[in-house]
């Protein structure tokens, strides 16, 4: 029996193929999902074209259907979501909710690296411009329903941010919160690393009067430098040929119990007993290291 009210989602960038790191995001946020008897979104946000690996979307997705995580629904790719951006922009820029900026990162570099605001009542055009959001509602915590009450650097929390950049790409946090509303995402559930634009996020959502979804961040899971496993970081892509093992290494990582005779199950019955004794209090609440995961 599905239950309508719960929409989870995963949603990587193809900037390359699907790792340890990425595993431990998309089963987290499966598992949480298939718990509650609830729809699990794909979606791919191919936003940043410079960043995007060829082919890397194709084997990410053929990768999660090689681990059983089938999602529902058909896959939400953010190139082809420009218009629905647009018009959010439009509607903030109607409301006098955003602005042009002509700084330069050097310029907030030498000014510390936050944005001081320095454009906000200058009526700048929009040529060789960002376009930032007009932070009246800043955001200082949040509640995580893993981690608790989270708090932001004030600094960065009454930072006017970007929305739409000076190169013509729509920024990552007008992106992601336009389409998780459209999904009708009632709870997002990714790696602890974006608990930071988490609490920009939020601030768009009450400055668009839209209800803001649920949040769960997951431990992230880290090399042997204590670097967290990433696309940047050249973190090796999991393999497809052999899933069940690599599936239950996740399943550990995550602090769940596997069922003795794991080694003979079929990767649609491992997944099946993960989902019915799927305890989300058990996932741990700091990094780990990753050597034990290494393939």
């Amino acid at each position: 029996m599905t239950n309508n009210h719960y929409v989870g989602r995963f949603a990587p960038s193809p900037s390359g193929d699907l790792h340890f790191g990425s595993l431990i995001a998309a089963l987290g946020s499966f598992l949480q999902a298939r718990s509650n008897h609830g729809r699990w979104l794909v979606r791919i946000e191919d936003i940043d074209p410079p960043r995007e690996v060829s082919g890397a979307a194709f084997r990410i997705l053929n990768t999660l259907e090689n681990y059983g995580l089938h999602w529902d629904g058909d896959v939400l790719y953010q190139s082809q979501r420009h218009d629905a951006y647009r018009e959010v922009l439009n509607t903030l820029h109607q409301r006098k909710r955003c602005y042009y900026c002509h700084c330069t990162r050097t310029r907030i570099q030498q000014i510390g690296g936050v944005y001081d605001g320095h454009c906000r009542d200058l009526q700048l055009t929009p040529k060789n411009a960002s376009l930032r959001l007009r932070l009246s509602q800043p955001v200082y915590s949040f509640y995580d329903r893993h981690l608790g009450q989270l708090f932001a650097d004030p600094k960065l929390a009454n930072e006017d941010f970007i929305i739409h950049r000076k190169d013509g790409l729509f920024a990552y946090n007008l992106a992601v919160v336009v389409d998780d509303h459209f999904q009708g995402v009632t709870e997002i559930v990714r790696g602890a690393d974006l608990i930071q634009p988490t609490i920009r996020q939020i601030a768009l959502y009450r400055h668009l009067g839209w209800p803001e979804p649920a949040y769960f961040h997951l431990p992230l899971a880290l090399n042997t430098d204590g670097n967290k496993l990433s696309k940047q970081n050249h973190a090796s892509p999991i393999p497809n040929n052999a899933p069940l093992p690599i599936l239950a290494k996740a399943l550990t990582f995550l602090g769940q119990d596997l069922p003795p005779d794991w080694q003979d199950a079929t990767l649609q019955s491992l997944l099946a007993w993960s989902i019915q004794h799927w305890n989300s209090d058990r996932v741990p609440r700091r990094a780990a290291f990753s050597s034990h995961y290494s393939f």
